[in-house]
């Protein structure tokens, strides 16, 4: 499931696979791409935007990707056999003399002019792993809707840009409160503490292969994924259930008893679990 810190790295593979060296193949599997060869052109470079990745080549061109769920790009040596799924996934091909980056599941690809760039990410809010990180603005961003649930408010790319639903749920938590409560509800003194924690948490896990938030050796996270499981601090089970407006609704885990805030009413969709089995550890 990626979030800022995954596309962080993924950024970083591509950048330091192409950048600098001509392409010597150029396979985009897609209709509207199909024809398109880019051989020849040099990468420039590969930059993360919040969950956007952004590959520039010569002549003024940028491939906009997006993982959504389940999309990666792989980096493969020379000879190396490719594995990130079967090949009716491969969606493109950016292939050098001694790299192959093969892009997997992608769900948003297209090319356009990198003097365009801002059509596809200007919308986007300050970036946690960007140099255009700006505290203030991404907290005033949060709380200019004072009913919205604060999940949704930590969601939404357009406040601040590289959450996704696991530091949802890890930062509700860390600030005590549960991801429904209204954002104006959120008490001032934690409120202030939001920007700054969400940055600790993706700088913290941009290089890490597993992602953690606790700081204990044998457990990675707090609350999501622990679904029924006891809390780290407390021993209550945690619980999960949907949040979402209906169209695209998100396993969301709490503690109901170290998280303080409105809740989901019993018997609330918990199919997530089916679908996110429990984890060891």
């Amino acid at each position: 499931m990626p979030e800022g810190d995954t596309v962080w790295q993924a950024a970083r593979r591509l950048h330091e696979a192409l950048t600098g060296k001509a392409l010597t193949l150029s396979d985009f599997r897609v209709p509207k791409y199909a024809t398109v060869d880019l051989s020849g052109r040099r990468v420039l470079s590969t930059i993360p935007r919040g969950k956007h990745l952004l590959t520039r080549f010569e002549g003024g061109l940028t491939l906009h990707t997006h993982l959504r769920m389940e999309g990666a790009w792989k980096v493969f040596g020379t000879g190396e056999r490719w594995r990130g799924g079967p090949a009716y996934q491969i969606r493109a091909i950016l292939g050098t003399v001694d790299r192959t980056a093969v892009g997997y599941r992608l769900q948003v690809l297209e090319l356009l002019r990198t003097t365009e760039e801002e059509q596809v990410v200007g919308h986007l809010g300050p970036d946690l792993l960007g140099p255009d990180w700006d505290p203030e603005l991404a907290l005033a961003n949060v709380l200019a809707d004072p009913a919205r649930q604060l999940g949704e408010a930590l969601l939404d790319q357009r406040n601040l840009a590289g959450i996704g639903n696991v530091y949802k749920s890890e930062m509700c938590f860390l600030l005590g409160v549960t991801p429904w409560l209204p954002a104006g509800a959120l008490p001032a003194d934690r409120a202030e503490k939001l920007p700054g924690l969400a940055k600790r948490l993706l700088e913290a896990n941009r290089d890490r292969p597993v992602r953690q938030t606790t700081g204990l050796h044998r457990h990675d996270l707090f609350v999501y994924g622990r679904a029924s499981r006891p809390c780290l601090r407390c021993h209550t089970p945690v619980r999960v259930a949907d949040q979402g407006d209906g169209t695209q609704e998100r396993p969301t885990y709490w503690c109901p008893t170290c998280q303080t805030g409105p809740a989901p009413a019993a018997g609330s969709p918990q199919r997530w679990r089916d679908r996110y089995p429990r984890r060891t550890g």
